[in-house]
C-alpha cells in the first residue's frame, strides 16, 4: 500500500481512483452471449455451461434431491450459523417495513402512498472461488418478506454440475425453491428475455464479476430493473492512536481477499498507526490461503496521512466507501457526520465481516463511488411506491380554480377542461 502524506486538495481526485473498468471492451464481448441466449433459450445456457464452467447439464432447475443432498453435506455448526445469520436479517429488514401514508392536503382532498411488492424478482448469486451462500440470505431474505410474488435464483454450476451445498440449503432454509443452475452473463440474460425454462423478471439482484456487471448494465436497456450499478469490492478503514493495528490490517485484508480488482484504503492523522497497520498487512498477508489474490489489490490500494480530523473526515466522505470501519475513539460522532458510505461500522470491535454475514445489514451495497448517490439493498429495494389520491366534491370546488388557472398558464387547454366539466357538473 502506497503511502501519501498530507496530500493536497487538488490531488484527491487523482489519487482516490479506483481500479479501471473498461466496461465498453467487456460489453462488446457479453452482447453476443445475450444475444445468444435471447434466440436460442435453454439450448444457449447449457452451450454456455459447458464453455465457461465445464459442465454438461441436464436440468437447469436443481432438483428436490439435490436439495436434500445439499442438507446433508453442510454440517450442523454451519447450518447453525447460518440460522443465526437468517434471523438477524430477517429481523432488521422486517422492521423496515413501513405502514401506509395517508394526508389530508386540503379539506376534501385524500393523498396516500403505500409499498407494493415487485412482482418477478430474479436473484444472481455468484458461485466460483467464493461460492456466496450469505448473499442468499442478504438478497434473498427480504425478496420474500417484502412479499414478492415470484423469487428465484440463478447460481453457476461446478464442473460436475453440482450446485454448492451451502448456496441450496441457504435457499431452502429461507423458503427459495427455484434455484437454476446457470451462472455468468447468460444468467443475467435469462433473467432478461426469459428462456423455456427460466421465466423474465423485472428486477435482478446480486453482485457478479465484470461481465456480470456489464449484462446488468446492458439488461437495463431491455427495461429491467437492477439492484445497481457495481464495481468491485472495497474498504476504507480510518483508525486514530486507539486502534488496534492488528484488527486494522485483518479488516483491510478481508476485502482484498475479495479480488484483484478490490480496493482498500487506509486513513489516519497518526503516522506511527500506518507504519505499525502496514507491518501487520505484511505479516498476516503471509499467512492467507488466499494471499495472491490479496497481495495483487493491495498493489493499487493506499495509505493517506491527513493533518487533522476535519480534513480526513473530508476525505472519507469524498471517497465514498462502499464499506467504511471508523475505528476511530470517537466513532459515534463521527458516525453522525458521514453523509457517503455504503455501510458504516462503527467502533473498534465492529469489523466489517459481521455485516457481510450475519449482523443484520446488508451487504449488498453501492461500490465505485456509487454510495454518494445510490443505497444498499434494503426492503425498500423490493418495492414500488405507488401514490394514491381521492377527491370530494368540495375539495374539487376549492382546488379546480387553481388548476384550471395553471393549466390555461401552461396552454394545456384540454387540462384545464377535465376539471372545467366537474366543475360545471357540480353547479348543474
Amino acid at each position: 500500500m502506497k503511502l501519501y502524506k498530507y496530500p493536497a486538495v487538488e490531488e484527491w481526485t487523482k489519487l482516490l481512483q479506483r481500479p479501471s473498468m473498461r466496461m465498453e471492451d467487456i460489453e462488446k464481448q457479453v452482447t453476443p452471449i445475450l444475444k445468444a441466449v435471447q434466440k436460442d433459450g435453454d439450448a444457449a445456457l447449457k452451450a454456455f455451461s459447458l464453455r465457461f464452467d465445464g459442465a454438461n447439464i441436464d436440468s437447469i432447475l436443481v432438483s428436490e434431491e439435490e436439495f436434500s443432498q445439499a442438507e446433508k453435506d453442510v454440517d450442523s455448526d454451519l447450518k447453525e450459523s447460518i440460522s443465526i445469520a437468517i434471523k438477524n436479517v430477517t429481523k432488521f429488514h422486517s422492521a423496515q417495513k413501513t405502514d401506509v401514508l395517508r394526508v389530508e392536503t386540503m379539506p376534501g382532498i385524500s393523498c396516500w402512498r403505500k409499498s407494493v411488492p415487485i412482482q418477478k424478482v430474479g436473484l444472481y448469486i455468484p458461485g466460483g472461488s467464493a461460492p456466496l451462500f450469505s448473499t442468499v440470505i442478504m438478497i434473498g431474505a427480504p425478496a420474500l418478506i417484502a412479499g414478492c410474488e415470484e423469487v428465484f435464483l440463478c447460481t453457476p454450476p461446478n464442473s460436475e454440475g453440482k450446485v454448492h451445498p451451502a448456496i441450496l440449503y441457504a435457499a431452502k432454509k429461507i423458503g427459495l425453491s427455484k434455484v437454476y443452475k446457470v451462472g455468468g452473463a447468460q444468467a443475467i440474460a435469462a433473467m432478461t428475455f426469459g428462456t423455456e425454462t427460466i421465466p423474465s423478471v423485472s428486477k435482478i439482484f446480486g453482485p457478479g464479476n465484470q461481465y456480470v456487471t456489464a449484462a446488468k448494465q446492458l439488461a437495463t436497456k431491455e427495461g429491467v430493473a437492477i439492484d445497481m450499478p457495481a464495481g468491485p469490492s472495497e474498504v476504507l478503514v480510518w483508525a486514530d492512536d486507539t486502534a488496534n493495528p492488528v484488527f486494522i490490517a485483518a479488516d483491510l485484508l478481508s476485502q482484498a481477499e475479495h479480488g484483484p480488482d478490490s480496493q482498500v484504503i487506509l486513513v489516519s492523522t497518526s503516522e506511527e498507526m500506518i507504519q505499525k497497520t502496514e507491518a501487520e498487512v505484511e505479516k498476516q498477508l503471509s499467512v492467507l490461503p488466499r494471499k495472491e489474490i490479496a497481495a495483487k489489490a493491495l498493489g493499487h490500494s493506499r495509505s493517506f496521512l491527513m493533518n487533522d480530523e476535519a480534513e480526513a473526515l473530508k476525505l472519507v466522505n469524498e471517497y465514498a466507501a462502499e464499506h467504511l470501519i471508523l475505528a476511530l475513539d470517537n466513532a459515534e460522532e463521527i458516525a453522525e457526520k458521514i453523509i457517503n458510505a455504503g455501510s458504516v461500522f462503527v467502533g473498534h470491535y465492529t469489523p466489517e465481516s459481521a455485516g457481510d454475514y450475519a449482523s443484520g445489514t446488508n451487504h449488498t451495497l453501492p461500490t465505485y463511488g456509487y454510495a454518494k448517490n445510490y443505497s444498499g439493498v434494503s426492503l425498500d429495494s423490493y418495492y414500488r411506491k405507488i401514490t394514491f389520491q381521492k377527491i370530494e366534491k368540495e375539495g374539487l370546488e376549492s382546488l379546480g380554480p387553481h388548476v384550471e388557472r395553471m393549466a390555461a398558464a401552461e396552454e394545456l387547454d384540454a387540462h384545464k377542461n377535465a376539471i372545467t366539466v366537474r366543475l360545471n357538473a357540480l353547479k348543474d
